[in-house]
């Protein structure tokens, strides 16, 4: 690992103002199931050739934690079907400047996957759950199998990590109606949960993206029925907005890209498995590092001075807008979630 130079800046700052501390990395735009509002249901997948490589990953996270970076979440499409990932999960779990390695998962490969991701330096998980009907879960998933992604989270919870939280896309005509049971579903387990609004990303058949948008305002109002919210001010790094239920503990966070844009305090940017790396979820502003790392093998401080540069094209924020066609034709599973 290259020695930190002068020349390179102890932190990410980009023209805002903002301190950029996180990073999201792809290492897969594969996945075992279609969910809905993430791919399409006859996905095209990337060549071999066009992905990076675990170990161009490794050196592209080596050089962001060189420049201030403290967490890591590994992300997908679904990270832990790609080959071998592990090995990357190792090396990256020893990175001695990361405080934070985090992956957000499906869950399906949970049963045989958790204890050796919390053995390799995984501290927390993020588990997609949409659903605790069997059939609905099909629906969502298109090829999800429920009793199997339970399994995995109890797997998970054995394993023993730091923390576990459920993340929800709630849709309007799909799911809402099961606002209250996932939150009992993980005050249950002990764990946390984030309800997230529908990213409008890539072309995905006939699924209207506003017909069924559902707020965080509604999913809000779901919960007062029964539960009293306490605003608090923790934070993990990312864009939910954080409650606590006062029955039962229970911490529930909202992440609200339409109905509350959480740009302002922005402090993470995406490495897309091509190696892109997207300064805004919502907007085309990239790098492409992967360009930098083959044709300067080995060079650090080349990838380095890439990444410093990125800060100055990082923009202000997204502009969703639910009633247009998507204004981003990459899918989530292309972007990394």
């Amino acid at each position: 690992m290259s020695k930190l130079s002068k020349k390179f800046p102890k932190q990410l700052i980009d023209r805002f103002g903002r301190v950029v501390d996180y990073v999201r990395i792809s290492v897969t735009d594969r996945c075992d199931f279609r969910c809905v509002y993430c791919m399409d249901e006859k996905m095209e997948f990337l060549p071999r050739e066009r992905i990076l490589t675990l170990e161009e990953l490794h050196r592209v996270a080596i050089a962001f934690t060189e420049l201030g970076v403290r967490k890591i979440r590994l992300t997908g499409g679904e990270p832990l079907v790609r080959k071998d990932v592990l090995s990357l999960v190792e090396k990256l779990g020893k990175l001695p400047e990361l405080n934070e390695l985090v992956i957000t998962t499906n869950g399906s490969q949970l049963t045989h996957m958790a204890k050796p991701l919390r053995a390799s330096g995984v501290k927390r998980l993020n588990i997609s759950l949409d659903s605790l009907k069997s059939e609905k879960f099909k629906n969502l998933t298109r090829t999800g199998d429920l009793q199997n992604v339970l399994k995995g989270i109890d797997s998970a919870i054995d394993a023993g990590f730091d923390n576990i939280k459920l993340n929800a896309v709630i849709l309007r005509n799909r799911n809402e109606d099961e606002v209250l049971d996932l939150v009992k579903f993980s005050s249950d387990k002990g764990l946390d949960i984030s309800f997230i609004e529908e990213m409008p990303l890539g072309i995905i058949g006939d699924h209207d993206r506003a017909e069924a948008y559902y707020s965080s305002d509604q999913i809000k109002a779901d919960l007062q029925s029964q539960y009293t919210l306490i605003p608090t001010p923790e934070k993990t790094a990312g864009p939910s907005k954080y409650f606590r239920i006062n029955e039962t503990g229970t911490k529930v966070g909202f992440i609200s890209p339409h109905s509350h844009n959480f740009c302002d305090d922005c402090n993470r940017v995406r490495l897309t498995v091509e190696g892109r790396l997207l300064l805004c979820l919502g907007q085309e502003h990239s790098v492409d590092l992967k360009q930098i790392l083959r044709s300067f093998p080995g060079d650090i401080d080349a990838l380095k001075s890439a990444i410093v540069d990125s800060m100055k094209i990082k923009p202000k924020g997204h502009d969703f807008d639910l009633a247009e066609k998507p204004l981003i034709f990459r899918h989530m599973s292309h972007t990394g979630g």
